[in-house]
């Protein structure tokens, strides 16, 4: 570690465990780290969600995803729920790909300096551009101390692998100050998420925009539904392989003409009804009884989580119906505060989704790097900054005067 990094002290390596797979970790330890009752509950950080990742093999070593999953232990526990006081869902990556926060023009300097840059460790949400801890350590004990050590934990296998660096993707603004704090650079960048104000229902979301705006979402949403369309919103036990499988082709045609080769398979579809049922929410616009376009979201405490988008023939404002104007229906219609709808979309702003920061933090061990990465945050973060200020005056939503 270099001295003008000023990470804290790895703990005693007895407090600390990795675990290659998550089957190796209890579960409701996981869970209760994860999701504790003082949070509204996310549904990407279950053990559930993350091990069907693992068992359908999109997160594997031949995927470039190998688990690295850092474990905070008690010695003097017996190895179970009981001795686990923290962990970090990571992985040791061999590319930059399915992570929504870009270091490709970092890798290249890097590797044109001498360096190698991959593999690097990464603690995220495989596939998924949503903000959450990444230090699980619940809400019971010490928490901070179990923070510390989990920071620690992190930079000890950095050190251990001797990879180029650590990162945290899509990591609260309370870890990003702390881990910044633990001389981690710190990084920004926005997405577009909508709000309940407390409209009650879409008809009050829609009186508290503006005129022009109003109108051209109504004419929107009549474009997208016209010639006898419906939208059916299908979750728990209503869902069926039927349903996956219609849904899947959805998502390989839009994952083929966006990314090249999708991430998921169709096993993990499956895996994520029989686990999560509850948790999902599919919505397919049917014409008749044929669907013709479909998105998967996932349900949180207070958050809708939309994922994923397609179709099988073009609807004018189908997209925007979907992915936008249905997930603040189901927010309003089951309390749900928030929803989020995915990276990037500056489109989504006159759809009511106002921008918000996201943040990640990130520890390169090479001094030389480290400046040189950290001069080019300085400059980023205020642009964000900037950005999100611009953005936030042109919303759709009335003037106060």
């Amino acid at each position: 570690m270099s001295d003008s990094d000023p990470s804290p002290e790895p703990p005693d390596a007895a407090h600390i465990r990795v675990e290659t797979e998550i089957a190796e970790i209890d579960a409701a330890a996981w869970d209760r780290l994860a999701n504790p009752p003082s949070r509204p509950r996310n549904p990407f950080l279950s053990h559930a969600f993350l091990k069907a990742l693992e068992d359908a093999g999109c997160v594997s070593v031949e995927t470039g995803w190998l688990p690295q999953h850092i474990v905070l232990v008690d010695p003097a526990a017996a190895r179970g729920e009981g001795d686990i006081k923290g962990v970090i869902p990571c992985y040791l990556k061999s590319h930059s790909q399915g992570e929504y926060i870009f270091d490709h023009a970092w890798a290249d300097a890097f590797e044109r300096a001498g360096g190698r840059y991959y593999p690097k460790l990464l603690s995220a949400v495989p596939f998924t551009p949503v903000t959450g801890p990444r230090m699980l350590v619940g809400d019971e004990g010490d928490v901070e101390s179990a923070r510390l050590m989990l920071t620690a934990g992190a930079v000890q296998l950095t050190e251990k692998h001797d990879v180029s660096s650590f990162h945290a993707n899509f990591v609260t603004k309370e870890e990003w100050s702390a881990l910044g704090g633990a001389g981690f650079l710190q990084r920004t960048d926005q997405q577009f998420h909508w709000r309940d104000d407390g409209y009650g229902d879409f008809d009050g979301f829609l009186s508290a925009l503006a005129s022009r705006k109003r109108k051209g979402v109504r004419k929107e949403r009549a474009q997208a539904l016209g010639d006898d369309l419906r939208v059916d919103w299908i979750t728990g036990t209503d869902l069926s392989e039927t349903h996956w499988d219609a849904f899947y082709g959805f998502y390989m045609d839009t994952g083929a003409r966006k990314w090249g080769r999708p991430y998921l398979n169709r096993e993990f579809f499956s895996l994520l009804g029989e686990r999560m049922a509850d948790e999902v929410l599919l919505m397919f616009c049917m014409r008749g009884e044929t669907p013709i376009a479909g998105t998967l979201s996932m349900i949180g405490g207070d958050t809708l989580y939309g994922r994923y988008w397609g179709c099988s023939e073009h609807q004018p404002c189908l997209h925007f119906e979907l992915c936008y104007y249905q997930a603040i229906d189901y927010a309003l219609a089951h309390g749900l505060t928030y929803a989020e709808a995915g990276a990037q979309g500056e489109h989504k702003l006159a759809r009511g989704y106002a921008p918000t920061p996201t943040y990640s933090v990130h520890h390169l061990p090479n001094a030389s790097f480290r400046r040189a990465v950290d001069d080019y945050l300085d400059g980023e973060r205020a642009y964000v900054e900037q950005t999100i200020d611009v953005l936030s005056r042109h919303t759709p939503f009335k003037k106060e005067s």
